[in-house]
């Protein structure tokens, strides 16, 4: 890292008064579940999630006297940024970007490392939490907005139950979940993906939609199962650093929120996600696997001394399940979004 380099979510480093062109850097996120979808309890939502190295969100922001983006969705959050920001304008180059859809949190990566860059550009504080929600992000989980600020594991405290309304919120009239507990992956875990290629998951105002719906028939008898395991398994787990236990602690997660969403998805995973994790739940090298968020992606907890054969295991998962796709093995990243002068 680059001696200007900063992290965006340190609101307290002094930032030089002065425009230049910055290059941002993020990884992506996966996010294994809800604590509570049910209208019974007093807390609604309460995300846990982990940021991953890769793939990641790059782009370099520069100055303008009008907005300039190579890219319809950066041009978009560009515009809104510019506005928040009270600036005149950038000009935006996407290098690399998430797949869209994928369950890897693209929208939210791309729409802060877009404030980001126009904010640094500028020389002033994106203050990314604040200002997440007028770009439509961190509504119902806050996953993507810590995971951008801090990296590590994120579980967010939720909403209060009684700010649900059954129509989607303007933009900007939320906050983003606050974050309720947040810890550093250890260094020799690592996390196994598996991407089918199949339709993406659902987004917008399909997505909106399909939550709500899930919200209004949820068995609150769930919540308290889903409570049980975070607090009495995953987050021993990973405050312990047991790749193994918290491995199992998030499949247990994602299968019983697979409960509040099977009519919403098709079963408690999307298909052919079920297929790919049924064959991956057999394998020694993989500690517990599930899907990320709408998926299609499947996520598998390991560490690095099996990462190998772990990666075997998801071709193999690949070919039972009929589909082809990719598959990588990451890092998880303990960091937040890092932004540099261009030109480093």
């Amino acid at each position: 890292m680059g001696r200007d380099a900063d992290h965006t979510g340190d609101r307290n480093s002094d930032r030089p008064n002065a425009t230049r062109s910055v290059t941002v850097e993020s990884g992506a996120r996966l996010h294994f579940g809800f604590g509570n979808l049910s209208l019974a309890h007093e807390r609604l939502y309460g995300a846990a999630g982990v940021a991953i190295d890769g793939p990641r969100v790059r782009l370099t922001c520069t100055p303008a006297a009008g907005v300039d983006a190579d890219h319809d969705e950066v041009a978009e959050y560009a515009a809104r940024a510019c506005g928040l920001l009270g600036v005149a304008g950038a000009r935006v180059t996407v290098h690399e970007e998430l797949p869209r859809h994928r369950g890897l949190g693209s929208g939210t990566q791309l729409a802060l490392a877009t404030l980001a860059g126009v904010a640094r550009a500028h020389g002033l504080d994106p203050a990314v939490r604040d200002r997440a929600p007028s770009l439509g992000r961190g509504g119902r989980s806050g996953v993507g907005v810590a995971t951008f600020e801090r990296g590590g594991f994120v579980l967010d405290a939720g909403h209060p139950t009684g700010r649900f309304t059954t129509a989607r919120p303007a933009d900007g009239e939320w906050q983003v979940p606050a974050v309720a507990a947040h810890h550093t992956i250890p260094d020799d875990w690592r996390f196994l993906l598996v991407v089918p290629a199949v339709d993406p998951g659902r987004s917008g105002d399909d997505e909106d939609s399909s939550i709500r719906n899930a919200v209004e028939e949820a068995d609150p008898a769930v919540a308290d199962r889903v409570s049980g395991v975070i607090q009495r398994r995953l987050l021993p787990a990973v405050a312990e650093g047991s790749a193994e236990r918290f491995g199992e602690a998030v499949a247990e997660v994602g299968r019983l929120n697979g409960a509040w969403f099977a009519d919403e998805q098709g079963g408690v995973y999307r298909p052919p996600v079920g297929d790919v994790v049924a064959t991956l739940d057999d394998d020694p090298a993989v500690f517990g696997a599930g899907q990320s968020s709408w998926g299609p992606t499947v996520y598998g907890v390991t560490d690095a001394d099996r990462a190998d054969a772990a990666r075997a295991a998801g071709e193999a998962a690949l070919s039972a399940a009929g589909v082809d796709g990719s598959v990588r093995v990451v890092s998880a990243r303990n960091r937040g979004a890092t932004v540099r002068p261009a030109d480093e």
